[in-house]
């Protein structure tokens, strides 16, 4: 007997879409068939729904431990259930910060307790650690996050020095955050003695440039083939950083890149309207800029799409432009944006899946997720590409209680929501009793 049997699934997956039913025991994908007719605990009709994989968003941040008064593991794991995310990797930029082997494991000792969806978590490279980043088990850290800008204290890596062993002795993928803090620091002078108390969240895209962006990006690059590294660049937001990249698939790649949905949503003009909410580093770009980068998705240059969710309370983000935090809340509403781009003809149904799961289980070598398979973990989205969804201060699960999109309706809604074999969320909601996610594993 099965615990559960979906019927009447469009299932997208491995860039095909195709009718099937969906038997989950335990929590596996038991069997893929047409008119599964076998008992089972309970029958769900999707009635012709998208059934995709469960997302895998490789770049959050859940503020546990030292800032949850921001966000916290339960609270935005939580949130990503209702946005489709059944897997995560966790940053390492928290109080303590996650830059020993110590602290990593003490993060992965909370979240067994506090994650309602599957974790794992980067270690975080700094200046003086390089002895503890060649003794991190490979099997268990997402990968090494080197941020090469936008951090301050021990997270910021601005010793080229430390960069060289970082990217010679890194027995992880190195993920990296690219802009140039020298030329950041100057820019922000240069823009605060022109506006002076006039200095606002307008000018942000041109403080953080595109320069910003290229130097650090391109150092990195340099590094990576240097030392035949394995780079992986977070959030790219300009069109000139792409000539770093090649085309191809992911999984012939050792340098690879990924944009996350902000960027591809928003440009340049928002800012007269939202201000601070969309103030993130790096920062949102020209339109032209994110014609560029979805254009990128399509040649097979930018391999992954994530969200970079770092949510930070209202009061924080109205302060002053100067002193307001960076970051939006996104891990919730990040795939109706990329479903509002099917709705408009500009990404199939396979790409999403392919940037959002495949390939980010190939690149990092996930171990049974990323895909709908018989053998597979049971992390399911089902979509209801028929029904509008408008973001309301009442229907937000973030713990920052606020989104740039509040107001807003988009095209689609997520149906449902299965992790682990367990539908986590269903009818706008997600479960009151839910089981803890599980550690991700790697096959490395």
């Amino acid at each position: 007997m099965y615990d559960l049997i979906l019927k009447n699934c469009q299932i997208v997956n491995e860039n095909i879409i195709f009718e099937s039913d969906i038997a989950i025991k335990n929590d596996r994908i038991e069997l893929i068939s047409s008119d599964i007719t076998s008992e089972s605990k309970q029958t769900v009709d999707i009635e012709g729904r998208y059934v995709i994989p469960g997302l895998i968003d490789d770049q959050v941040h859940f503020r546990e431990p030292g800032l949850t008064h921001k966000g916290d593991i339960a609270s935005e794991s939580r949130a990503g259930l209702a946005g489709g995310v059944t897997s995560y990797f966790e940053m390492p930029n928290v109080n303590p910060t996650t830059t020993t082997n110590e602290n990593l494991t003490k993060k992965f000792e909370l979240a067994s307790t506090r994650s309602l969806s599957n974790y794992s978590f980067h270690l975080g490279g700094s200046n003086n650690n390089i002895e503890e980043i060649k003794k991190v088990d490979i099997n268990q850290a997402a990968a090494l996050k080197v941020f090469m800008g936008a951090s301050t204290g021990e997270m910021l890596v601005d010793s080229l020095d430390a960069l060289d062993d970082i990217f010679n002795y890194s027995p992880l993928i190195v993920v990296t955050h690219c802009e140039d803090p020298q030329r950041v620091k100057d820019r922000e002078q240069l823009f605060l003695e022109k506006y002076g108390n006039d200095l606002c969240a307008e000018h942000h895209h041109l403080i953080r440039d595109v320069e910003s962006c290229y130097l650090s990006s391109s150092l990195a690059v340099d590094l990576a083939k240097k030392y035949d590294s394995d780079l992986h660049v977070f959030h790219l937001t300009t069109e000139k950083e792409l000539d770093l990249f090649v085309a191809g698939d992911v999984d012939g790649k050792k340098i690879t890149s990924e944009v996350c949905v902000h960027h591809m949503h928003f440009n340049e003009s928002y800012y007269s309207e939202l201000g601070n909410q969309i103030k993130c580093n790096p920062s949102i770009k020209e339109e032209s800029d994110r014609l560029a980068l979805i254009k990128a998705l399509h040649d097979k240059k930018i391999d992954i799409i994530a969200t970079d969710h770092a949510p930070h309370t209202w009061d924080e983000k109205m302060q002053a432009y100067p002193d307001a935090p960076a970051g939006l809340p996104l891990v919730q509403h990040g795939l109706q944006i990329l479903m509002d781009f099917y709705n408009q003809d500009i990404l199939s149904l396979e790409t999403i899946v392919e940037k959002t799961s495949h390939n980010v289980a190939k690149r990092f070598q996930i171990k049974e997720r990323g895909y709908i398979r018989e053998g597979y973990y049971a992390d399911l989205a089902i979509l209801d590409v028929n029904k509008p969804y408008q973001v309301s201060n009442e229907n937000i699960l973030y713990k920052c209680g606020w989104s740039p999109f509040a107001g807003k309706t988009f095209n689609s809604s997520i149906y449902m929501t299965i992790i682990n074999g367990y539908v986590a969320f269903e009818g706008g909601r997600v479960k009151e009793e839910l089981p803890f996610g599980k550690q991700i594993e790697f096959d490395r």
